[in-house]
């Protein structure tokens, strides 16, 4: 009788650290895209405007993995009102030869964390400089802590600002992320003054109004812009985009659609039909990273089915060798 595994969020958390393997596990799904005949169909979306809610289907086939993950991740940002996460949700792993549920992941949205802090680490390590030393994170909540913690599996960081609109969760997570990582971090004031000087910039938000302008911006910087994951969110002001010596995407067809390469276009800032790198062509060699230490880059990362079923596939490979989960005959 075929059987499956069900994993809990506490187990997940427990065999699926932010670790060198996971940022591994996504630098491969990225350099897949770039090199293999990936299937990955368009995100699936439902909007819940009045709830401030929304639900993203993804999915992708990689040949030569055995398996290929659906995920469905609602996210309700007026949630931690009522005390509760912003972002939760599962994935489903298949076969990828006889299309039979392999393992259910309860992962409450924690996969999605960790593979979105992951490729925000491979983002920095093939287009930040390799001395970057200090970051801005803009914004507080779980996933600005998860990348701050991803950069330094990739870079050298030794110093660290936060801001974000709720001055007190700023500090908070400052004070937390210090005393996990054993760097300097503090909370900022404002964009500016988080970004002065910063090496590796990342923006962690769900706004729907720019936070960042090319004004802000310095050469030799580099920014990781990863909340702008639907057609209504923006975190990068057009000039930002069109002041880039490099800028680079997750998947261009899918940037255009709904990140912030999207809201560039409409502002008239780029060519609707502008080419650009994206991150799996550069990790292969296909494409020119980093073209100068003085270099303005830029990376628009909207989260793929691709990065979704690696992660999965590294869980379910984790939980089968710890001999975790509970097996159920379906």
């Amino acid at each position: 009788m075929p059987r499956m595994t069900v994993l809990t969020e506490a187990e997940l958390r427990r065999i699926v650290p932010l670790d060198q393997a996971a940022v591994d596990c996504v630098e491969q799904a990225f350099l897949a895209l770039a090199t293999k005949a990936v299937a990955m169909p368009p995100i699936l979306r439902l909007d819940i405007p009045e709830h401030r809610g929304e639900v993203d289907v993804k999915t992708a086939y990689v040949p030569g993995l055995d398996g290929f993950a659906i995920k469905i991740s609602p996210g309700f940002f007026d949630n931690p009102k009522l005390g509760l996460p912003s972002l939760n949700g599962l994935m489903v792993l298949f076969s990828a030869r006889t299309g039979l549920v392999e393992a259910l992941l309860l992962d409450n949205g924690y996969l999605t964390d960790v593979r979105t802090a992951a490729a925000g680490a491979v983002a920095a390590k093939h287009l930040a400089r390799p001395d970057a030393a200090v970051a801005a994170v803009l914004g507080a909540g779980a996933q600005a802590r998860l990348q701050l913690e991803a950069l330094t599996l990739v870079r050298p960081i030794r110093k660290a600002r936060i801001w974000a609109r709720n001055g007190e969760r700023a500090a908070a997570a400052a004070r937390e992320m210090a005393e996990k990582l054993g760097i300097t971090v503090e909370a900022a004031a404002s964009v500016k003054d988080a970004v002065a000087g910063a090496d590796v910039i990342v923006t962690t938000t769900p706004a729907t109004e720019p936070l960042l302008g090319a004004g802000n911006l310095e050469p030799g910087q580099h920014v990781t812009a990863m909340g702008s994951d639907s057609e209504h969110k923006n975190e990068l002001a057009p000039d930002v985009l069109k002041q880039a010596d490099l800028y680079v995407a997750d998947s261009l067809a899918q940037v255009r659609r709904l990140g912030e390469l999207h809201h560039a276009i409409a502002a008239g800032a780029v060519a609707a039909d502008a080419v650009f790198a994206e991150l799996g062509a550069i990790i292969a060699g296909k494409t020119p990273g980093r073209p100068s230490a003085e270099a303005l880059t830029v990376c628009d990362l909207t989260g793929t089915g691709v990065q979704d079923t690696a992660i999965a596939t590294l869980a379910n490979a984790r939980a089968k060798a710890a001999g975790a989960g509970v097996p159920f005959d379906t």
